[in-house]
């Protein structure tokens, strides 16, 4: 990074982390953390959505959204609901 960009993004960072009382290091060690932890949620959700669709594939069942999406709202209401049963989406494997 050249030296003005470099220099803008350290006064940033200097004024952010006196905002927030602790030191640019601190500030920077927390961000870097933070979006650590991030990649890792994005990593799992790609790893698990890539198997969702393997067992998908594999079994030519799912769930439409539409009653996904109902039984989570009665779900969050309160409401006693069975789960919905996966249904075929295609004729054949």
């Amino acid at each position: 990074v050249g030296g003005a960009v470099a220099s803008a993004i350290g006064d940033r960072l200097a004024r952010l982390a006196e905002d927030a009382g602790v030191t640019p290091h601190a500030f920077m060690v927390d961000a870097l953390s933070r979006e650590a932890r991030r990649a890792e949620l994005r990593a799992r959700f790609v790893a698990e959505a890539a198997e969702s669709e393997r067992e998908a594939l594999e079994s030519g069942k799912s769930h439409s959204m539409g009653v996904a999406f109902g039984y989570l709202e009665a779900k969050l209401a309160g409401k006693k609901v069975k789960p919905p049963r996966a249904r075929a989406w295609r004729a054949s494997k």
